[in-house]
């Protein structure tokens, strides 16, 4: 399964900007492949996520905010579930992935 990392790359919120650059940096630092999807630019992406993310998780008032954090078609969370795996040495786990996943070298 691919991570998915749903941004919003015209986000007008400091906060926003830097949670994503810290998950985006974090997986591109450990080499985890993942894709990177743009919700301000495309709305079937932006309603799936919306969709797809758990009745709990969405806040009292308007839309879950990026990053959310998929694998394939399964919810692994937000920023903060994130940091929390982070924190605690589990992000492996909490992408859904049994281990540090290998990296094919490309051929020349």
């Amino acid at each position: 399964m691919v991570i998915r990392v749903y941004v919003a790359s015209s986000s007008g919120s400091v906060a926003v900007k830097k949670r994503q650059q810290a998950v985006v940096g974090f997986l591109e630092a450990n080499r985890i492949l993942f894709e990177e999807v743009d919700i301000t630019m495309l709305e079937d992406e932006r309603q799936w996520m919306y969709r797809n993310i758990p009745q709990q998780k969405h806040p009292d008032k308007g839309n879950p905010l990026p990053p959310q954090i998929f694998n394939g078609q399964e919810y692994c969370g937000d920023y903060e579930d994130f940091f929390q795996s982070k924190e605690n040495n589990t992000v492996f786990s909490f992408l859904g992935l049994n281990s540090h996943p290998s990296v094919k070298d490309s051929e020349s």
